[in-house]
């Protein structure tokens, strides 16, 4: 095992280093095989907390769930810790979670998603160290990477080293394919977005704690077990291990990699599918033109994604139980694919084109109760709905500017887990 440092002197990544020949590359698996692999090892004798949920399994098969994984390995879990949605990752978006026990270990959990949101020092007396085994879907606003961002803090305070068990970004980590717009912590900062950066990161969890850690001067002894066997220009398919749904509404890396552009559809009173089999790759609503709407993308087309004229009826509001008529996106070049220019070249045709029947909404949510602000929030800036919205407003030129971030590369190199493959032990 390797054992590297980044510029933080205090964060620590573990490679694992397999028993393979040198051109031979490492299975693939989760920081939390490799523990279970005994290719990175936990000290001794320690009790941990366990920041994580049922989407979290194990990489090799029968893909059983990594906590479980852990215990059978001899790792001492004394509390659990599940991020929104709850341990299960059933609840609806945004509701309050509460505490409770775990069915698959018996054990306490403490929910970071309902009365609080940060831990409390409390929770920490009886405990050595935390680990975190939580999935991510590479854009800013999905909630579980800010969950482990205040559970980061709290260990800070608390004195308390970290584990991230790390696993891959399933829309790749190719840092050319990060767009923003970057966050505006001063007007914009939430539970979507606590610190500066782009909406599609192209980071791994493990990446962004030890950027975290070293940016807001977390003072976290932070140690990542990297994963193995990713190359990070990879998306999910390239793993070969079947993709497990992290919340009800991301049932597929085809809802993964179209999240971070239709999410901002959240904020309208479209549907985005949800209580559908497709939630994240369809818009619509009753007062769509689904041709119209066909043609337009057809005129202008979307880099590696097609559409198609779609009426579905979702189970969940807007318009539950009710025929919406819009259009799915179909992704057929993953690699070229930019769902958050793709996102707001649709919103803005939306907007010009639907004006008498289109709205902002609210979204209510435990994290923001009154629901106010949600397409700002979601974008991280202020004025870029009122830039879709204006017909004055040259459009691609707009989306260009709002989803160019240069200078994101350079603050996040250093910080890298993954600079070529999780094989490679030159960093």
């Amino acid at each position: 095992m390797a054992t590297v440092p980044s510029s933080t002197l205090r964060d620590r990544t573990f490679l694992a280093c397999l028993p393979f020949e040198s051109m031979s590359p490492p299975p693939f698996g989760y920081g939390v095989d490799q523990l279970v692999r005994g290719h990175a090892r936990l000290p001794a004798g320690m009790r941990f907390g366990l920041l994580t949920n049922d989407a979290a399994t194990t990489a090799s098969a029968p893909h059983g769930l990594g906590r479980q994984a852990l215990l059978g390995a001899g790792v001492q879990l004394v509390r659990l810790f599940s991020p929104e949605h709850g341990m299960a990752g059933t609840a609806a978006d945004g509701a309050c979670v509460p505490d409770g026990f775990d069915p698959a270990t018996g054990l306490e959990v403490v929910s970071l998603y309902g009365e609080r949101m940060h831990p409390e020092l409390a929770m920490f007396e009886d405990l050595d160290g935390v680990l975190v085994d939580l999935p991510d879907i590479g854009a800013r606003f999905y909630t579980f990477i800010w969950s482990m961002s205040q559970m980061l803090e709290a260990c800070g305070q608390a004195g308390l080293p970290v584990w991230v068990l790390d696993r891959p970004n399933p829309i790749g980590g190719d840092l050319a394919a990060a767009e923003g717009p970057m966050l505006d912590v001063d007007h914009c900062a939430s539970f979507l977005g606590r610190w500066a950066m782009p909406i599609r990161h192209s980071l791994s969890i493990g990446e962004l704690a030890r950027l975290w850690n070293h940016e807001q001067r977390l003072n976290v002894e932070l140690h990542v077990v990297a994963a193995a066997g990713w190359n990070r220009t990879d998306h999910w398919p390239a793993t070969g291990v079947p993709f497990v749904p992290t919340s009800p509404a991301m049932a597929s890396y085809q809802s993964a990699l179209l999240y971070p552009g239709l999410c901002l559809f959240e904020a309208t009173n479209l549907s985005v599918g949800r209580g559908t089999s497709r939630p994240f790759e369809q818009i619509g609503a009753p007062w769509i033109d689904p041709s119209a709407m066909h043609t337009a993308l057809t005129a202008r087309p979307l880099p590696g994604v097609e559409s198609e004229r779609v009426t579905f009826t979702p189970s969940i509001a807007p318009y539950a139980g009710e025929r919406c008529h819009g259009v799915r996106l179909k992704l057929i070049d993953p690699e070229r694919f930019r769902p958050v220019a793709a996102g707001l070249w649709l919103l803005a045709w939306t907007i010009r084109h639907s004006q008498d029947c289109f709205e902002w909404t609210r979204y209510p949510t435990a994290a923001n109760p009154t629901g106010d602000r949600h397409i700002a929030l979601l974008l991280g800036r202020r004025d870029i709905a009122g830039l879709l919205a204006d017909p004055a407003t040259p459009l691609l030129s707009t989306i260009q500017s709002a989803t160019a971030v240069p200078e994101w590369r350079g603050r996040v190199e250093p910080h890298l887990v993954y600079p070529k493959s999780v094989g490679s032990t030159s960093m």
